[in-house]
């Protein structure tokens, strides 16, 4: 059969995450015997083997691992269109709410950009209400993906725009943001070389998808907490020059002079078919 139920990819993920039967079948709250049933019916039904099972536990074959990489866009295709289509109720009924676009930001970027682009959508008729989400480091990918936001600000190279309909927006350079009594912030210019290798202001470490590089700077989870370790002496970051816009009166933003240029786009779902969403591309394309 060439049909999938959202259930049995919901078991197969779990088991293939995990890589244990047990633990799989504690995270999804049954028991484990039903949940080896399930598996082996999956098997079954698709003709193929999807898991190798020996006394050392389980591993993915071939087949397994090309379920996990399409299960996963599956289900979250599905989480996707429940999510939407929930925002989107209402709308069509006389006296119904507004729709609803949620934008998914990188905290602590564009600013002024972000600034402008709410301002001039706000005065267009029927304009939707839009809902701005701040993110982590390459968040608005899987934001987009699985639905919790219909458009975002994503910036290139950091971000991937594979899957998606974008339109460029802005081009800007990078800075490190010091802390202002630092020898290095009295410099006009730095390279990456000089900030990535500063015996006491290791470079800040955030998340990308879930997993945070190596090094001995400080795991950061939010912007907050970047500008007080910052603003303390305890850590660098490298920003898009817009980051100006939130550095505090402890902080110091010096040019790099060989670091990429950074390009903002706005990125929504290749498959969107919302006229409010076309409403904004639009607005946005004209700033």
């Amino acid at each position: 059969m060439d049909t999938l139920e959202t259930r049995e990819l919901r078991y197969f993920m779990a088991v293939a995450e995990e890589l244990h039967f047990g633990r799989a079948a504690e995270r999804l709250g049954m028991a484990q015997p039903p949940l080896s049933r399930a598996i082996q019916q999956l098997e079954r039904r698709l003709g193929v083997s999807l898991l190798k099972r020996n006394r050392r536990g389980v591993s993915l074959t071939g087949a397994g691992e090309v379920l996990l990489h399409e299960g996963r866009a599956a289900l979250d295709a599905t989480t996707a269109a429940a999510r939407r289509t929930r925002r989107a109720g209402g709308t069509d009924t006389p006296g119904g709410p507004r729709h609803r676009l949620v934008l998914a930001v990188k905290a602590g970027a564009s600013h002024e950009l972000l600034h402008k682009l709410l301002d001039a959508y706000a005065a267009e008729p029927e304009a939707a209400e839009i809902e701005v989400l701040p993110s982590g480091t390459c968040e608005q990918e899987d934001m987009l993906r699985d639905g919790r936001a219909d458009v975002a600000l994503m910036h290139a190279p950091f971000n991937s725009l594979a899957g998606f309909d974008s339109e460029e927006l802005m081009t800007e350079g990078q800075i490190a943001i010091l802390p202002a009594g630092h020898p290095l912030a009295a410099h006009k210019t730095l390279s990456l070389a000089d900030v990535r290798d500063i015996p006491d202001l290791p470079l800040a470490r955030w998340s990308r998808h879930g997993v945070y590089p190596p090094g001995p700077g400080p795991e950061i989870h939010d912007q907050t907490q970047l500008a007080q370790l910052i603003a303390l002496g305890r850590t660098v970051a490298v920003f898009p020059d817009s980051a100006r816009a939130w550095l505090w009166a402890e902080h110091t933003a010096v040019p790099l002079t060989d670091a990429p240029l950074v390009v903002t786009h706005i990125a929504w779902p290749a498959h969107s078919r919302s006229v409010a969403l076309a409403g904004l591309i639009r607005t946005a394309t004209r700033l």
